[in-house]
């Protein structure tokens, strides 16, 4: 994806919160989401989730990343990833997660929708 004033983006991965980000209030199974969505989670242990969640990002490489997130502990993850999108959340919002974010969008399906069309993220990100 080509992002005038910032340059060609290769994105592989996508890496999403999902609790207040996908599933409210810990609804989502985590196994669920997986074979709905036929992959395999990363699960983030308890305590230093934000540290983690940076970390699996560097570890994938950040300049292949779109992360999507809205909590606190998601901060890290949104400013390390290639293009970070917070999601406002009927948990809340973080201002964390939102002063670390590339693109503020209404829900997670919307930010999924932005990722289906990239000319949308092209739109909103030139400069």
């Amino acid at each position: 994806m080509n992002i005038p004033g910032q340059g060609i983006f290769q994105i592989e991965y996508l890496v999403c919160d999902v609790n207040g980000t996908l599933a409210i209030d810990g609804v989502a199974k985590q196994s669920i989401i997986d074979f709905e969505l036929g992959i395999e989670a990363k699960i983030i242990q308890k305590g230093n989730e934000s540290q983690q969640k940076k970390d699996f990002i560097s570890q994938l490489g950040p300049e292949k990343v779109i992360a999507i997130g809205q909590g606190a502990n998601d901060s890290g993850m949104l400013k390390e990833a290639a293009i970070g999108i917070c999601v406002f959340s009927e948990e809340g919002t973080s201002i964390d997660a939102l002063m670390s974010s590339d693109v503020v969008v209404k829900d997670g399906l919307t930010a999924l929708k932005l990722i289906q069309n990239p000319m949308r993220l092209v739109a909103t990100l030139r400069r």
